[in-house]
């Protein structure tokens, strides 16, 4: 198994050899692509093998699963039906999702996941697609299904991948960021927004909090979800509005901390696989890292091996996450 960066025409060749694809590619790139056994999400960003982190508006991240998989459906949800997608996914095998950034289906996935049914019971993996940064609000992003090439800028396509007796699926997250030794930060509602935030037991204003205490936006809040540490980042300040914008959402009852610094991304992500023990290539299904890693940490240019693949405006491990890497793994049993 790898993930390759793939021209239009290896990938039409790969769809007309009746490969099962998970791909990501510039709109106009998937656009080309001939009806077929694929699902795919817009995005130009991609980390390659060879080229390590790169900008691509003509070639497609590709993941090729036909030799993991026994068999295969697309399903398509909206942000009513997708309470569905834990209980639905498949017995033996993982989910994978792509939804568009911004739409309905993106919101009420990030606010509700953990509460819908059945969540956590079966593998979901997955990812926000998203557009060139240049073409923010010029462009939407979109996911296509290839077998109907039905083109969608609202809902969510998930593929249900059946695995082979003696194959489980399993999810990884690499993190970089650990909660920094600040204050303790509550919020009062479940919001991607929010005015007040209360500091080790006071209400505050937290967009005053940020520009008083001169807090580094890049790096993002961090939650400790039961031993899990999950990112918050950061949209934006509005300091005339006293708003602060969020990629995910908070939620009240947890306490977040501001992140510590990572001073150099790729030198403590090798640290941190050193670490942890080697994560054989030959297993890593799927992989993806996202844009805000990309942009604040310079990985253009740069490898993150052994993981490739799409870099995305947010990370699906069961549910959205922020200045992650997730990866899913094929093990035998």
């Amino acid at each position: 198994m790898r993930q390759t960066i793939s021209t239009v025409a290896d990938v039409k060749e790969m769809i007309e050899n009746k490969r099962t694809l998970l791909l990501a590619g510039d709109e106009n790139a998937l656009h080309q692509l001939p009806k077929g056994n694929w699902v795919a999400g817009t995005i130009p960003y991609f980390i390659s093998s060879d080229q390590g982190g790169m900008v691509s508006q003509e070639m497609i991240s590709v993941t090729d699963i036909t030799d993991i998989v026994t068999s295969f459906k697309i399903t398509a949800y909206d942000q009513n039906s997708l309470a569905r997608v834990y209980s639905e996914g498949p017995k033996h095998g993982f989910s994978f999702i792509v939804i568009p950034a911004s739409s309905k289906t993106h919101l009420a996935f990030a606010l509700n996941a953990p509460n819908y049914k059945d969540f956590g019971v079966r593998p979901l993996i997955g990812w926000i697609a998203g557009v060139h940064l240049s073409e923010l609000g010029k462009k939407t992003p979109k996911v296509v299904n290839g077998i109907t090439g039905e083109v969608l800028e609202e809902g969510a396509l998930v593929l249900q991948a059946e695995l082979p007796q003696g194959k489980v699926a399993e999810i990884g997250i690499v993190n970089l960021f650990e909660q920094g030794g600040g204050d303790v930060l509550t919020f009062t509602s479940d919001d991607f927004a929010a005015k007040d935030v209360i500091v080790n037991g006071e209400k505050q204003n937290f967009a005053e909090y940020i520009v008083k205490n001169k807090l580094d936006t890049k790096l993002p809040l961090v939650a400790d979800y039961y031993g899990a540490l999950v990112n918050i980042s950061f949209q934006g300040v509005d300091e005339a509005e006293g708003l602060v914008k969020f990629y995910a959402p908070v939620f009240s009852g947890i306490r977040y901390k501001h992140a510590k610094p990572v001073l150099d991304y790729v030198k403590q992500f090798n640290e941190r696989l050193r670490n942890e023990g080697s994560i054989e290539s030959h297993r890593i299904a799927f992989s993806c890292n996202c844009i805000l890693n990309y942009l604040y940490s310079e990985l253009e240019g740069k490898k993150t091996e052994p993981f490739t693949g799409p870099v995305t405006f947010g990370e699906i491990a069961y549910q959205l996450l922020n200045q992650t890497l997730v990866y899913l793994e094929v093990l035998d049993v």
